[in-house]
């Protein structure tokens, strides 16, 4: 009977250590970004904890999605690049395409294709299992995210609020990234912690 007790409190005990683990490592807005550590497109390994004490955007790509295309046809995305990495940001562009699916790229295919993009992020990070996409909850490309310096998530969600693939729609619309880092930059309190993103499914494996 002990050893009955014993196996039952002790399988209790894994449970919960399992799914307090697992709260503690999805993404939720205000609270700790979920560490990670990714390769980039030359094997060189990246780590989110890497960055405290700046700001990072995380930004889910997927360069053959057509909202995605939207982005960087225009150049949307590479000047929000180009503006805040001068600023010191850091901004980590993260593909979780499983290999074989639309928007994953062997190395040397990938390089060329950023410079066709003109993707200037400070690195460009490869998820092909998925993991790092599936514990921030990302669902489409693009799907973006932003942390502070103290290494809180303080938005995560669209890019903006006009969900086409029209490049006209860009200047109409209202750009969320672009919102949140210039409040939070400057200390002021951000005007929208959370928006529904739209694009394209992220291709998991």
């Amino acid at each position: 009977m002990k050893k009955f007790w014993a196996w039952f409190l002790g399988g209790m005990f894994l449970t919960l250590s399992i799914a307090q683990m697992s709260a503690t490592e999805r993404a939720e807005v205000d609270h700790p970004a979920p560490d990670f550590t990714l390769p980039d497109n030359s094997g060189n390994k990246h780590s989110l904890s890497d960055f405290k004490g700046k700001f990072v955007v995380l930004e889910w790509v997927n360069y053959d999605c057509p909202f995605v295309r939207k982005h960087y046809r225009s150049g949307n995305m590479p000047s929000l690049q180009k503006m805040y990495t001068k600023k010191d940001v850091v901004w980590l562009s993260i593909c979780s395409s499983a290999p074989g699916k639309q928007g994953y790229f062997e190395t040397d295919e990938l390089s060329e294709r950023m410079k066709k993009e003109k993707a200037i992020p400070t690195a460009y990070l490869l998820d092909p299992d998925g993991k790092v996409g599936k514990t921030y909850g990302a669902k489409t490309t693009p799907h973006m995210y932003i942390v502070n310096p103290e290494g809180l998530l303080i938005y995560a969600g669209g890019i903006d609020n006009i969900a086409s693939t029209d490049i006209d729609d860009i200047e109409e619309a209202t750009n969320y990234v672009k919102e949140v880092l210039d409040a939070a930059m400057t200390g002021k309190e951000v005007p929208v912690k959370g928006s529904r993103p739209y694009g394209c499914s992220v291709k998991y494996k």
